[in-house]
């Protein structure tokens, strides 16, 4: 009390008569605020576990939250100071993932904003839109089938006369089956890319071969097509941004994993159930 009484005083002090105030060691994340038993408590420590808080409690007072975080931090410090020797196993291991964990993190984070530069995402927006429109829109139908026989059986029924929807309602395992097939209207990247890639081909009304795709096999009837207008640069440049960090984090770990040396070893008896044993990592 008499510590903050004079704090106070001296700085009333030196206002009164113009002088600058007392100064004091500059607050940083090594600032201790608390030890037990010698062991420091830091402003850093208190902010790493405000921060991993959930968002519920963060959103406190602060002075509510800086009693609570710096009691919480002082009783786990007096009880983790009651494990005496060796770490145990569980505890190293589950710091060694969250460091990795981080790291890996910092390095994305890294490599996404180098990504999403202003110059970046204005080229990409100008080669995705230089024709001046948005793209085709199509619209579409197809019969989804299980095997490539059934696709081609259900395209010759079709180039003899059958009617599309017909098939549809009766053979497609798709749940447009019963709608006759009709998907609607979709834009690229709405359909996996051999579906895409199929009806970019076509023209409206035409039908097509066996498409194979990681749902089955498709017959496709394209209904019709017509171009968008090309969005403004602001409305896609966030959508356009997130692509660009996306793809580059994949091409960055995919350099990174192709150059690095990496040893898998045959281990005899290993089953993917041993991930729940944990008395593996309870010694």
């Amino acid at each position: 009390m008499r510590k903050g009484l004079t704090f106070l005083r001296s700085v009333a002090f030196a206002a009164a008569f113009g002088l600058a105030a007392p100064a004091y060691a500059e607050l940083n994340a090594n600032t201790v605020v608390a030890k037990i038993n010698g062991e420091e408590i830091t402003v850093g420590n208190m902010i790493v576990a405000r921060a991993k808080l959930p968002a519920q409690y963060q959103s406190l007072p602060d002075d509510l939250l800086f009693k609570a975080l710096l009691d919480q931090l002082i009783q786990q410090t007096v009880l983790k100071q009651q494990l005496h020797g060796d770490t145990p196993e569980y505890v190293r291991l589950s710091v060694e993932h969250e460091e990795r964990s981080l790291l890996a993190s910092d390095v994305i984070e890294s490599v996404m904003e180098d990504a999403q530069t202003e110059d970046a995402i204005r080229d990409a927006y100008d080669a995705r839109y230089s024709s001046d429109d948005g793209g085709d829109e199509f619209n579409a139908s197809h019969i989804l089938l299980e095997s490539e026989e059934d696709a081609v059986n259900i395209k010759e029924q079709l180039d003899a006369g059958a009617d599309f929807a017909a098939l549809a309602k009766e053979s497609s395992t798709g749940p447009s089956g019963p709608n006759g097939g009709e998907l609607g209207w979709f834009e690229n990247g709405r359909m996996v890319p051999e579906f895409e890639a199929a009806v970019a081909e076509m023209r409206p009304g035409e039908v097509s071969e066996p498409v194979q795709t990681q749902f089955g096999w498709h017959i496709i009837k394209l209904n019709d097509r017509r171009k968008l207008e090309a969005p403004d640069y602001e409305d896609v440049r966030e959508e356009i941004g997130l692509e660009l960090a996306q793809q580059a984090v994949e091409d960055r770990i995919n350099q990174l994993t192709a150059s690095a040396t990496i040893d898998r070893p045959e281990i005899e008896n290993l089953e993917p159930s041993v991930l729940r044993d944990m008395s593996l990592i309870e010694n």
